[in-house]
Parts: structure tokens; sequence; C-alpha cells
């Protein structure tokens, strides 16, 4: 969509969290009080920053909705944005709330510990929103028509509220979670027709109180929930899209060596809107997504 409200035009909007990303990865094995040599990189990260990034990278012109603060780190990160091709003028900045950040450890294998901390995100609340009410990308009239990629790091009151303003009435919504320990923020826009979540096996499993074994299975849990439609991944087995009146279909991600897993499912998500914008059917567009997560955890496209 090019929406003439705003001064830059763009194809989707992405919102919540934009932050920095501070990782330490290493080779080795860890457990619990492991001390071992690794990289520690700085980032720009965040779940919505990570989707933009990937459809930026496939040709998109995606916005952001977000809270940054008005410091150093803030002005560091609006000027990576704006690198990365991100639109930055609608990003609520903040004088009093500071920049966020994410950090984890990651060891061979995967993810070993992460703290996130999104808690100015949360304190702006619905003030990253006020462009889609106030005539720069909609009112509540003439709502936004587009893409919209929501992630699960507002707070429940938020997207609650989201889910049932008119604001979002007429978006293609794309929905999902931070974290499984976030997961729960998401009921109230479960069964909302025109939105589809991307959650990985646990954080279905958590939206559901089943104890789902597989992707497919919890696709289908999903959709008997009253979800319209469903993504669910697996790491590298079989993930699924679920979709109401159509069933669940399922793929597998090509087998790669695991270099990172963090933003790996944001990734999954941008490729997946993406593939379907180029006109891809459900099955061809799950599979681009697979080959785009698994070619993202292999290292061989940059952060």
């Amino acid at each position: 969509m090019t929406n003439r409200m705003t001064s830059i035009t763009s194809d989707i909007l992405c919102i919540g969290s934009v932050l920095w990303d501070i990782i330490g990865r290493s080779p080795t094995s860890m457990r619990l009080g492991s001390d071992v040599p690794g990289r520690i990189s700085r980032l720009p990260g965040g779940v919505a920053m990570n989707i933009s990034i990937t459809l930026a990278r496939f040709g998109a012109r995606p916005a952001l909705l977000t809270s940054i603060g008005r410091d150093p780190e803030g002005d560091d990160l609006i000027a990576a944005c704006e690198r990365l091709g991100l639109i930055t003028e609608h990003v609520y900045r903040s004088d009093d709330l500071p920049t966020d950040r994410y950090m984890a450890i990651e060891g061979a294998g995967g993810l070993i510990a992460a703290i996130a901390d999104a808690h100015s995100l949360e304190a702006a609340g619905d003030k990253i929103l006020r462009p889609l009410a106030d005539g720069r990308l909609g009112t509540g009239e003439r709502p936004w028509t587009g893409a919209i990629a929501l992630d699960g790091n507002l707070t429940e009151h938020l997207l609650a509220q989201i889910s049932s303003s008119p604001l979002f009435a007429k978006a293609d919504l794309r929905v999902a979670p931070a974290s499984p320990g976030k997961a729960e923020r998401l009921l109230p826009l479960l069964t909302q027709p025109n939105a589809t979540l991307y959650v990985n096996l646990e954080e279905a499993n958590i939206l559901t109180r089943r104890a789902a074994q597989t992707a497919p299975e919890a696709a289908q849990h999903l959709l008997d929930r009253g979800a319209a439609r469903v993504l669910v991944t697996n790491g590298g087995k079989h993930c699924a899209d679920g979709t109401k009146d159509k069933g669940v279909i399922s793929d597998s991600p090509p087998p790669v060596m695991v270099a990172r897993v963090t933003g790996a499912g944001d990734t999954f998500m941008a490729a997946h809107i993406m593939a379907e914008r180029r006109g891809e059917d459900r099955r061809l567009a799950l599979a681009s997504a697979l080959r785009a997560a698994a070619t993202y955890v292999s290292g061989e496209i940059g952060s």
C-alpha cells in the first residue's frame, strides 16, 4: 500500500520493539556459571526491528511505530534504522524514557539466556499509535488498510485495546509474540478475523493450554480456539500453516549448521509476508519463509 497521508510512502507498518541487541556468542557449549571466550556485538534489534530489516532487504518500505529515547543510544539507533532504509518519521521520541535494550547469550546449538529491557516501550503505551489516528497514517474513519506487523512487546492492555480499535479494523494484521513469556498477551488478538499469528510450538501451547508435540497439531489446536490463521514454527522440525476453512499444511526447513538463533522467527515472519505479497500460494510462501529463516540461522545473511 502507498498511503498518501504520510510524507514518506511506506508499504507496511512495523509496530513494537526497536532497541539495541547486545549479543554474546560462543561456539562452546555452556552451562550455569560458564566463562568462555566469544564475541559480543551491539546491533539494532527488537521484534519489530528484525521484521522490518528483513522486509527492507526484500524490497519493502517499512515504517516504524515505536518508542526510542532522546539519548545518545537513541540517536545512534535512529541513524542505524535510516541507513537500513527504514522510515523513522513516526517514531515516538521520549525525553524521559531511555532507549530499550536486549541482552542474550548464545552458545553451541542455541540460546542460553536472555533479558529484554523493553520498559520504555511499555511506558510509552498508546503514544506510539498516534500517527494511526491523527491523519498521518490514518484516522478512525479512514483507517490504515495495508499490512501491519505487530509484536507482543506491547502491554497486555494495549494489545487488548488494539484488538477492538477501529484504527486496526481494515489492516492485514500480522502478529508475533516477543517471547514465550509474553505469549499470553496475544490472547485478545487470537480470534481477530483479520489477524495472522506467527508463533513457535511453545508459544502455541501456551495460547491453547495444550501440549501439542508437533507444529501441525498445535496449528490445529489454535484453529479450534477460533484463530483465523496461524503459522507455527518448531526449529528444524516440521512447521505449519493453519487457515480457517482450509486446514493445516506443513513443511520442514532445509538442514543447516546453526550459527545464531536470535531473530530467526522474525526473519521467518517477514519472509512469509513478502512471499505472499509476491503472490505465492500457501505452500510456496511457507517454503520461502523456511528457506529464508534457515539461511539466516546459518549466518549466510548479515544482521
